[in-house]
């Protein structure tokens, strides 16, 4: 399996989460730029690049509390990565402490999460992950991973297409109101007699291409959601006169 980082989606700085290799505790979050994670991997010690210096510098350079690379793994959109480390001396934060992270907040009692209550995670937000994955994580087994491996026209043959059908299954709708009074079992493709659930089916397959399309290139669907709701109470014809203008 061959995976990179994603330098251009995060501006050339790669948020790094470090953490013991033997118990599991997360010492510190650093930046690596790409010399810092390149001497990383080669050196097998932990190299960072300090936002403040603008400059690259090793861990324990000055302290001696170097830090020794057990693994390192890319998080699923290979824009944030895994430092598993021994950490030498035992003191990974520059004031003394073993880990960066010893100023604990109080948790108020009504911030308390309700544990009962079922969390639905985006749909949206789900399938471009699955997209991405599969983009970067090349399978035989994949549909998406083989739509990627083609040229972009494959995915987007497949969205014309797939608008096709959807407009179709609309044209189905319409004649199932018009001919009240024919055998409607003969509407619908997918469940006989509920044309409706074609025009569904059909519009989910053009959203998921749409999806895939869209995470070739790193866009979230949300931000097609977030330009909707710019439109929002702007008259329609006023938005497309603005555009020509």
């Amino acid at each position: 399996m061959s995976v990179s980082v994603n330098w251009d989606k995060i501006n050339g700085m790669l948020p790094v989460v470090v953490q013991e290799a033997t118990t599991s505790e997360v010492l510190m979050l650093a930046y690596m730029n790409q010399e810092a994670f390149e001497l990383t991997k080669s050196t097998g010690l932990a190299h960072y690049y300090s936002r403040t210096k603008s400059r690259i510098w090793k861990k324990g350079e000055e302290s001696g509390n170097f830090q020794i690379v057990k693994s390192i793994s890319l998080d699923c959109d290979s824009d944030a990565l895994l430092l598993k480390i021994e950490q030498i001396g035992g003191v990974a934060c520059h004031t003394g402490e073993k880990s960066c992270f010893f100023n604990h907040l109080n948790l108020e009692q009504n911030s308390r999460p309700n544990l009962n209550k079922e969390i639905k995670y985006d749909i949206l937000d789900h399938l471009y992950h699955i997209a991405l994955n599969r983009k970067l994580n090349s399978s035989s087994n994949s549909y998406i991973a083989k739509l990627y491996t083609k040229s972009p026209d494959s995915y987007l043959k497949k969205i014309s297409e797939e608008a096709c059908e959807f407009a179709l299954a609309i044209k189905d709708l319409e004649r199932f109101k018009l001919y009240a009074n024919m055998n409607k079992e003969s509407f619908g493709e997918h469940k006989p007699g509920q044309p409706k659930y074609d025009a569904i089916y059909e519009a989910a397959d053009v959203l998921f291409h749409m999806i895939v399309a869209l995470a070739d290139y790193d866009i979230h669907p949300n931000a097609v959601l977030e330009e909707l709701k710019r439109r929002e109470g702007i008259s329609g014809i006023e938005e497309k006169k603005a555009r020509d203008k």
